[in-house]
């Protein structure tokens, strides 16, 4: 019988040079010339079966023309999310250092999930958890955390801890408490730990759109008069429609007197704890349970990178904590942390490296300044907008979020019409791909929301938005 060779899928050491130097070169040309592309990609899904509805390979072909075939059509059919141009949803801004960093991680194949599998990774993970400890005044030798895909998984992975401590094993009578501004995220996590519909408690905001006190009062009261357990709040630290922050010094209180567990949801605005202005709308966030930070959002981590701050560490692992039999040679002491036993995931990515090389190379101050630049921007935008007789504020700059309207004074449009210019607005934009700008909904109204997080984005950006928005209204 004729032996087959087996190449174990490798390359030669120049043909690695080769592509690793043409895709270095390909992400830095991305970086040194984004600003001057569109930022909207509009494809079909007729346009894109068409590119890639085939069968897998059998045989090989180059490297480098799968790479040329990539960046000509994946990458050009991807919306821009660290263009200065992109206002929706939450931008991503990046940064090189942390992109490289994640090559490296992935280059070495590293095994976050354990000590075994790699003591630099978990003690790297462990004293950069340590770095958001201090930045939220968290107890650190207490305390603890992980590192997660994003803010989705580090909300379910704080609910699931949640449920465990005040629960136990039965939760058929317990309710958790949210306001209609929270992020889906939390809805979903609620879903997915088996939750019944009648055990969520959805509490009106104000005209602030902050969480409404009295309301939540009444119903932690109407539900214990019931036989209910109240056990978990989620608050939020800078919402996705308006970047509010809920009342938490307020919160904490309630939650504490009623023996209820605290999760803050700062996915998008916890990172402004580096900003003075910002840190005083934070006051209280020390006194959560547990908090969700995203710093693949307002930290300028390219995806994915979410994390969650506990108050005590043991609440991580007496909630994941399992002992398979084919682990126990590699457990360890216990301060030897096997992040496994804190989380969900036990084959782990090494995200905590992209996170600690950034802030090495950069320090906290570069971030600080780039956060406050940030909030500036929107006050300026708002700023702008006011002396317009086209424009109406509809929710002010809060956390470099700003809503608007086009409402122009002089012409009394109806309700209806003017939710149809902005909804039209949106698509007419989206459509140009000049820029990334979408509506939401805000006290019934179809509005424009622009997200101000990237710092290369400046008030000239805004501007010429504004005026092909404006444009657009009058087609």
């Amino acid at each position: 019988m004729k032996s087959i060779k087996n190449q174990g899928l490798r390359l030669s050491k120049e043909a690695m040079q080769d592509f690793g130097y043409k895709v270095v070169d390909a992400v830095i040309e991305h970086f040194e010339t984004q600003d001057k592309k569109l930022p909207v990609s509009n494809a079909t899904r007729v346009e894109m079966d068409k590119l890639f509805s085939e069968d897998a390979p059998e045989n090989p072909m180059p490297a480098t023309e799968v790479l040329n075939f990539v960046l000509k059509n994946v990458m050009t059919q991807s919306n821009i999310m660290t263009h200065p141009k992109t206002y929706a949803f939450v931008p991503g801004p990046s940064n090189y250092i942390s992109v490289m960093s994640d090559t490296l991680a992935t280059g070495f194949n590293i095994f976050a999930g354990g000590w075994v599998g790699s003591a630099g990774a978990a003690g790297l993970e462990i004293s950069t958890l340590n770095w958001m400890l201090k930045l939220f005044n968290f107890p650190v030798k207490k305390g603890g955390g992980i590192f997660t895909s994003g803010g989705s998984m580090a909300n379910l992975t704080a609910l699931a801890t949640a449920r465990r401590v005040k629960c136990g094993e039965d939760f058929s009578k317990a309710i958790i408490y949210l306001s209609d501004q929270a992020h889906s995220s939390n809805i979903k996590a609620i879903n997915i730990l088996g939750f019944k519909k009648e055990q969520i408690r959805i509490i009106p905001t104000d005209m602030e759109f902050k969480f409404s006190i009295n309301k939540l009062k009444n119903a932690i009261a109407r539900d214990k008069i019931e036989g209910l357990k109240p056990f978990c709040l989620i608050a939020s630290s800078g919402t996705t429609n308006t970047g509010t922050v809920d009342p938490l010094e307020e919160l904490a209180a309630i939650c504490k007197k009623e023996n209820i567990w605290l999760h803050v949801d700062g996915a998008f605005g916890a990172a402004v704890i580096l900003s003075k202005n910002g840190k005083k709308l934070l006051k209280g966030i020390d006194k959560a349970d547990s908090l969700t930070i995203d710093p693949h959002k307002w930290l300028f981590q390219p995806y994915e990178i979410g994390c969650l701050l506990v108050r005590d560490h043991k609440s991580l692992s007496g909630t994941f904590t399992e002992k398979p039999v084919y682990l126990r040679d590699i457990e360890g002491n216990e301060s030897e942390i096997n992040f496994y036993d804190h989380g969900i995931e036990l084959t782990r990515h090494f995200r905590a490296l992209k996170f600690y090389m950034s802030i090495k190379t950069f320090g906290l101050k570069a971030f600080r300044e780039a956060i406050d630049y940030n909030i500036n921007l929107a006050e300026q935008v708002e700023a702008e907008l006011r002396k317009s007789d086209k424009w109406e504020i509809v929710s002010p700059a809060t956390l470099a979020i700003i809503n608007f309207r086009y409402n122009p004074v002089k012409e009394n449009l109806s309700e209806k019409k003017i939710d149809q210019v902005n909804q039209k607005i949106a698509a007419k934009m989206m459509a140009s791909g000049e820029a990334l700008l979408v509506t939401t909904i805000l006290l019934g109204q179809v509005v424009l929301r622009m997200c101000l997080i990237n710092p290369r984005t400046t008030l000239e950006d805004v501007k010429s938005t504004i005026v092909l928005c404006e444009k657009f209204a009058l087609e």
